[in-house]
């Protein structure tokens, strides 16, 4: 993929195709038309200010399914790294094809896309930028093992610090959940890959990035189509506890980051995580997964 910007020094250059082993937490959400229209008006939440201030924000929204995705990889050829991905649900974009005669004409899609991406190295970040235009940015992940088998899950950002100079973990988490596995179900086999059977295109498409100040923020001047697959023979169901408080607190204390400036650091801006969104939420748990990320297909896209 073309960048808009120079190679590192310090970043070895890690071309697709990629592919990881870890522990994925997959929580799953339906976003209506109208619940669409209430993340589009919120792109604090739904994107990190470089995207959120470029042409990568302007595509339109759809809803439809929407995810989130936290993950511990074991093995990549970034090394080990932790990773949040948010996806908001099926963007429409334009493209130019042919018909029949040759003649072209501009023709709708949709497909999924992700809007924000946090990641714990700077390998991952700049490499996941430049194959794939995945929104990556720095941040600290805390996993924290609790009694019955819970995993409570915590994103702090890297933000700079008052010099401008050093990134520094957010006073406030974006994110914080726990995963609270369903004990008498039984662990099962699971593929992305069989979406394709039942209709449904797991396929990213992702517009071109700015670049940013840090060494790890590639830009992208294409379009970027990747369909990754995620699968394991040890799948289990769980709860997600979306409550954006600390673990034992009552209903009196504030939410995280209340007490700070949650949009400039990008704390906790819902009670439970997702706008409109319910504490508890089902999801998986997929442990020994294998991750495929093959090369993107690449293409000049239509202005946003």
């Amino acid at each position: 993929m073309e960048s808009s910007g120079h190679e590192p020094e310090t970043i070895p250059t890690l071309p697709a195709p990629w592919t990881l082993k870890g522990t994925v937490y997959i929580l799953m959400i339906y976003t209506t038309s109208s619940g669409a229209a209430t993340l589009s008006s919120d792109p604090a939440f739904i994107y990190s200010p470089l995207e959120a201030n470029s042409s990568f924000s302007k595509g339109q929204l759809k809803g439809g399914l929407s995810m989130v995705q936290l993950i511990r990889y074991t093995e990549s050829p970034a090394g080990p790294y932790d990773e949040m991905v948010l996806i908001p649900g099926y963007f429409e974009y334009e493209v130019e094809t042919k018909d029949k005669n040759g003649k072209t004409k501009v023709e709708k899609r949709k497909n999924l896309r992700c809007t924000k991406l946090f990641v714990s190295q700077d390998k991952t970040c700049w490499n996941g930028r430049k194959n794939w235009s995945t929104p990556k940015h720095l941040a600290h992940f805390d996993f924290v093992d609790l009694p019955d088998n819970r995993t409570q899950i915590t994103v702090y950002p890297l933000i700079p610090d008052t010099s401008g100079q050093e990134r520094i973990k957010s006073h406030t988490p974006f994110f914080t959940t726990i995963f609270r596995p369903i004990s008498y179900a039984p662990t099962f086999s699971c593929s992305t890959a069989v979406s394709k059977y039942v209709g449904l295109d797991l396929s990213l498409v992702q517009p071109p990035l700015p670049e940013g100040e840090g060494p790890e923020l590639a830009g992208t001047s294409q379009w970027a189509k990747v369909a990754a697959v995620e699968w394991s023979k040890k799948t289990s169901l769980g709860w997600f506890d979306l409550r954006q408080k600390k673990e034992g607190a009552d209903e009196q204390e504030p939410l995280l980051g209340e007490q700070h400036n949650a949009i400039e650091e990008g704390g906790v801006r819902h009670e439970n995580f997702w706008p409109g969104l319910g504490r508890w939420r089902i999801g998986i748990k997929m442990e020994e997964a294998v991750i495929e990320f093959p090369e993107a297909v690449y293409w000049e896209g239509l202005k946003l």
